[in-house]
């Protein structure tokens, strides 16, 4: 590790870590476009859903828990798997991260692009916007990400909290009237409250609701991005855990409580399921259908800041990632370059947006021919991060799991052994059933994108094993990477 130049300043509380994990995981937005994924699957059942996913990511979460209690690092699980399974598994884990804050930055960008059109075309701005408009804004978005990713990590971070909490409290607003108008029995269509979303649907098995719970699992993801701040944050030991803890908690009851109103809102029966299932935002067309038109069109401009903040969340996340691999001569040193005003590692974020922004264009190039370039561009690349994205968490799952348990622990910790045995097995399941069946026609690709991209990290690590070798040593000079002190049976977020 190069000791000299500028460093990655401690300046963050424990609010400006939440925000980067919240920001990514983007609730508001999640809410608006996910749930719809899972109606065909498990009709009205998709709240249900989300309580088992809330389950299976606190199961995950712990494995964050433990491994930021005890070790603080740019690289997030580059320094947290290379420090418990080695280098070359941390360089492969670290890779593999990039690529999932870089695809869903594709994903958010384009997410913002597409809202935002519908929001400028419900307020008579731009009367029904051709589909490449939302590459036009995904661009735009992308630039201001740039601009604020360089700018120093304190502001940043606190946009993040402003543009995510702003949008969650306004949903949560919404969800309030829709529940008191459905309670008091002034509803569209004569709605009103039920319980039945919590119930599996007659000729529902366990496994087809088990689909469900995939997708439920996947709108989680991001919960886990404040482990890039662990050289900013200023009680990184303390700080980092409980905001990734708190983060899987909040995100649980806030996606339970606004899927089983949206639910309750668009109704439980077929039509309402259906008018659910093609829902292009919706709590922004509850916003319309309970309260006005101009609801739905904040709603919408909302989710579309949302979004911003989200792409803005996966560019801070890369870039740290990039800036740790390239610090240890993983990376081209120039991605290693802070800025010695701003304290941000301003050559990181130059490659890390600037792939957004050329997958952007290339993926839409490939996908021209669909009906909707943007969306399949959208649909494309937050399946190929989210496939990268499950093989990172089983490689940080075993990692905290050899960190706690071998050689020894004490009693107290063993009876923990089932949290990351129950969370591994829900990570392979959730990757079987994403490649088995193996996707036909053009989402074939998909799942050979992300192989071919841990693949590269793999190569890497074999045919230059001197550097991988380099950066082991590095990593357990870093600070804080260094296993000084055992963890103590009770020590918890």
């Amino acid at each position: 590790m190069d000791a000299g130049g500028p460093r990655l300043r401690r300046e963050l509380n424990i609010w400006e870590t939440i925000g980067i994990s919240v920001a990514l995981m983007a609730p508001s937005m999640a809410a608006n476009i996910n749930p719809q994924g899972t109606v065909g699957v498990v009709g009205r059942a998709i709240p249900l859903t989300f309580v088992l996913a809330t389950v299976g990511v606190l199961l995950v979460s712990w494995t964050f828990v433990r491994l930021t209690q005890r070790f603080h690092h740019s690289g997030s699980v580059y320094g947290f798997v290379g420090a418990t399974l080695g280098p070359r598994a941390g360089v492969v884990a670290g890779w593999g991260l990039v690529g999932t804050y870089t695809f869903y930055g594709v994903v958010t960008s384009m997410a913002a692009g597409r809202i935002f059109s519908a929001f400028l075309s419900g307020i008579g701005a731009w009367s029904n916007p051709p589909d490449w408009a939302a590459f036009v804004i995904a661009a735009i978005v992308l630039a201001g990400v740039f601009v604020l990713t360089v700018a120093p990590v304190r502001r940043g971070t606190r946009t993040l909290l402003y543009i995510e909490g702003a949008t969650v409290i306004l949903i949560l607003l919404v969800t309030l009237v829709v529940f008191v108008r459905l309670a008091a029995g002034t509803a569209p269509g004569g709605l009103g409250l039920t319980l039945t979303p919590f119930s599996v649907p007659s000729g529902t098995d366990t496994s087809t609701l088990f689909l469900g719970v995939v997708f439920g699992f996947l709108s989680f993801a991001g919960f886990e991005a404040a482990a890039t701040l662990g050289e900013e944050a200023r009680e990184p030991r303390r700080d980092i855990p409980r905001a990734i803890l708190g983060t899987a908690i909040f995100g649980g009851l806030f996606f339970i409580v606004v899927t089983w109103v949206e639910v309750m809102g668009f109704g439980t029966d077929a039509n309402g399921l259906q008018a659910f299932g093609s829902s292009n935002a919706l709590v922004a067309d509850l916003g319309t259908q309970y309260v006005g038109s101009w609801l739905g069109d904040l709603i919408s401009l909302g989710a579309s800041v949302s979004a911003f903040g989200c792409a803005l969340a996966c560019a801070v996340g890369a870039s740290r990632l990039v800036y740790a691999l390239a610090r240890d001569d993983v990376a081209p040193k120039p991605l290693a370059r802070v800025s010695a005003t701003r304290g941000t590692p301003e050559g990181a974020a130059v490659a890390v947006v600037g792939t957004m922004l050329a997958l952007d264009v290339i993926i839409g190039l490939l996908y021209r021919g669909e009906e909707s370039p943007s969306l399949a561009t959208f649909v494309a690349a937050g399946t190929i991060g989210t496939l990268i994205l499950l093989v990172v968490y089983v490689l940080a799952t075993i990692g905290a799991t050899r960190l706690v348990f071998f050689p020894r622990a004490a009693a107290a910790v063993r009876a923990e052994i089932i949290i990351p045995i129950l969370g591994l097995a829900l990570l392979g399941y959730t990757l079987w059933r994403n490649v088995i069946p193996f996707p036909e026609g053009s989402a074939r690709w998909l799942p050979i994108v992300a192989a071919l991209w841990l693949v590269a990290a793999l190569v890497f690590v074999l045919v230059r094993s001197d550097v991988a070798r380099r950066a082991g040593a590095q990593l357990t000079e870093a600070e804080g990477l260094a296993t000084e002190r055992p963890l103590p049976a009770g020590e918890g977020a």
